[in-house]
């Protein structure tokens, strides 16, 4: 039986999952532990670059991998671990940067934005976030990254990376190739942005219930609707667009709307009450989780991953010429 493709996504510790953090990641890689040997790690490495205080994100790593352990990743099925207690990686970064040239990194969109968001901590870790990106992947020999088209930039910068180590010592590092997860754009609350804990526009998934209502109910609407009495235009009101997500009978609701049947305030009721429900599995499922037992999980992961992580590194410092590696 030939072996699965393995495959490596990370999600930064920013504290409990929204539902953008869900339906962008969360939610399919799930479905991959049906057909990858799956790596999925906590980037606390990652989150140094923004927030260079790590006691701050101690809470948030809980919080983040209790809600992957409830929405359903199983470290039975897959390995899920904590970045930081795989330091092989920040040797492997350092490598990887011999070799790749400063305007590769420069030239990434996600450089300049956080440059933008952070002008106060323009740092030489979030000009080489890309770098940690690359070893993080390839230090587990990952030859699989779901991604969405936002991320092919960086994806492509890290194969051409892989590739100039690869002729420059010796074939060590497959070319990671995407793995595109179609998943809709939804808009935070505000109807205008992406949903982020940065700007606030945020609807929890494993939040407690009236957390949920109060942030359903502060949902922009239709704009061009004034009253209850004029027709809707469901094609452009945000809420509409959550309930092509989770209402199988949308186009009903739509319908409604369209002939001034129902109001905005009862569909965000309606939306506030099925995500609830919806999410009532994931709620209870992380209500039984305690932090011994996602430190546990988290510590073994790490285990597994650090034993790739340290096979990796003895095959780079071979290939580059430096001394043996020595199991610390």
């Amino acid at each position: 039986m030939p072996e699965r493709m393995r495959i490596l996504s990370g999600i930064r510790p920013t504290g409990r999952f929204h539902l953008g953090n869900y339906l962008g990641a969360a939610r399919n890689w799930v479905t991959l532990q049906d057909d990858y040997d799956c790596y999925y790690f906590i980037a606390d490495y990652h989150a140094l670059t923004t927030e260079p205080d790590g006691h701050k994100v101690e809470d948030k790593v809980f919080d983040v991998t209790s809600d992957l352990l409830a929405v359903g990743i199983d470290p039975s099925r897959s390995v899920l671990y904590q970045q930081s207690k795989v330091p092989e990686v920040a040797e492997l970064s350092l490598l990887l940067s011999m070799v790749t040239p400063l305007s590769w990194v420069m030239r990434t969109p996600a450089f300049k934005e956080k440059a933008k968001l952070h002008p106060d901590n323009v740092n030489v870790g979030l000009l080489s976030y890309p770098i940690l990106q690359g070893a993080d992947i390839v230090i587990v020999k990952g030859e699989g990254v779901p991604v969405g088209k936002d991320q092919l930039a960086h994806l492509e910068l890290i194969r051409e990376v892989a590739r100039k180590f690869n002729r420059t010592y010796a074939p060590v590092f497959p070319e990671p190739r995407a793995l595109m997860t179609e998943t809709a754009l939804i808009k935070g609350t505000d109807g205008k942005k992406r949903m982020s804990k940065t700007v606030g526009n945020i609807i929890g998934v494993t939040d407690e219930p009236d957390v949920i209502r109060k942030q359903v109910l502060s949902m922009v609407t239709d704009v061009k609707r004034p009253k209850r009495t004029d027709p809707g235009h469901p094609r452009s009101c945000n809420v509409c667009a959550y309930f092509k997500l989770f209402f199988d009978d949308w186009e009903h609701y739509w319908e409604l709307c369209r002939k001034a049947q129902i109001g905005c305030y009862d569909k965000k009721k309606l939306l506030a009450e099925r995500l609830i429900e919806d999410f009532r599995p994931f709620r209870e499922a992380r209500a039984e989780l305690s932090p011994e037992m996602v430190s546990a999980i988290l510590d073994k992961g790490s285990e597994r991953a650090q034993d790739v992580a340290r096979q990796t590194l003895r095959e780079t410092r071979s290939a580059v010429g430096l001394p043996a590696y020595l199991d610390r």
